[in-house]
């Protein structure tokens, strides 16, 4: 029965024992935040299941505590980091700051990262971007995940990546998607819920269809759309890994595997709006597209059309009033954290069953 936390609790647990783990403050609550806010979108499998797997690559020396990054080149709106084996939510962050400021400067910038790491949710990132006045783009590349379209071993990363823009008095619009049928963190937290997963999303290591999470964690995740999802994702590599000067195929490795060079790439394109239009003129424009979109009459079922990134705000909403459910897997793993660093588990505010509100559909 997973246990209920308030989302500020789990938050001060994930900061502190990151923080025990050699990460600076700073960069220990960024690490925090992101799988916090993870959890609170409604996407538990980018969430606090992945601390134990940070914790244990920072351990082994796989990924350095203190992120130290080099520029490699800068040539004003194209600029090339190598993260030097960081965190990739560090990096990616800073990749964030730099992007939104060589674009207000140059009209659009481009920041490539190298040698990086897993960065969790790619709208983490990009929403940031939003907020500053920018349409975003960030990609990265994964480890192997997927054949190629007509093969039977892994070859292609999930290569997830996400657009945002500014949308008015809407907020924030924001696309975080994983190329695969689903997400592999999403197969990781079914397993961990001992519950099956739906037909279509995953392969056995035979090649044949799988319901079972052990079995499609062994085996292959399937592509979104058939070859059209292989294909976005291969070239999402060439973005990402192959331009940055990163790992890429095969090359990289995932945070499920606690030693190993990441190799992980990321690309961040970023547009200022001001050097393509009147921001006012902008959000006009959006409101519009937004209020079009809404008012589309609903298919038999449905309540509500939603746009992008606007289920996971009210899905927040929701869990900032009622706490976040954290599974009983994820939660003895936390506890093993726990007595490792000395750091006390939050106090759950209750035990209750997980709902499926709170394992929607993941975007990366």
């Amino acid at each position: 029965m997973p246990h209920t936390v308030a989302a500020v609790d789990l938050q001060r647990f994930a900061a502190a024992t990151t923080e025990a783990h050699g990460v600076p403050p700073e960069d220990a609550r960024l690490l925090a935040d992101t799988l916090v806010t993870a959890e609170l979108w409604g996407h538990p499998s980018h969430g606090m299941l992945r601390l134990p797997w940070y914790l244990a690559r920072i351990r082994s020396g796989a990924t350095a505590p203190a992120a130290v990054h080099r520029v490699v080149s800068d040539n004003g709106a194209v600029l090339v980091m190598d993260g030097r084996d960081g965190l990739g939510q560090v990096l990616a962050d800073r990749a964030t700051r730099l992007g939104i400021e060589r674009a207000r400067v140059h009209g659009i910038s481009a920041i490539a990262v190298r040698n990086s790491g897993h960065f969790g949710t790619a709208a983490y990132f990009t929403r940031k971007a939003a907020a500053a006045g920018c349409v975003a783009m960030l990609a990265t590349n994964a480890s192997p995940a997927m054949a190629p379209w007509g093969g039977r071993e892994k070859r292609v990363g999930t290569n997830p990546w996400s657009i945002a823009a500014p949308a008015g008095r809407y907020g924030t619009v924001v696309m975080d998607i994983a190329n695969t049928a689903v997400a592999r963190g999403k197969i990781y937290h079914a397993r961990e819920r001992g519950e099956p997963i739906p037909q279509g999303w995953a392969a056995d290591a035979d090649g044949v269809p799988t319901t079972d999470p052990r079995r499609a964690i062994e085996g292959l995740i399937l592509p979104m759309a058939g070859h059209k999802g292989y294909a976005i994702s291969f070239m999402f590599d060439v973005l990402a890994g192959v331009l940055t000067g990163s790992a890429f195929g095969s090359g990289v490795v995932g945070p499920y595997r606690p030693t190993g060079r990441s190799g992980v790439g990321h690309l961040l394109i970023c547009v200022d709006i001001r050097a393509m239009a009147d921001p006012d003129e902008f959000a006009r424009r959006m409101e519009d597209l937004v209020e079009e979109t809404k008012s589309t009459p609903t298919a038999p079922g449905t309540a509500e059309v939603f746009v992008p990134g606007e289920p996971e705000v009210r899905t927040a909403e929701r869990l900032h009033t009622e706490g976040i459910p954290v599974a009983a897997d994820t939660w003895a793993a936390l506890a093993a954290i726990a007595r490792t660093t000395g750091i006390p588990l939050p106090a759950p505010l209750t035990s209750t069953p997980l709902t499926s509100t709170t394992a929607q559909e993941l975007p990366a």
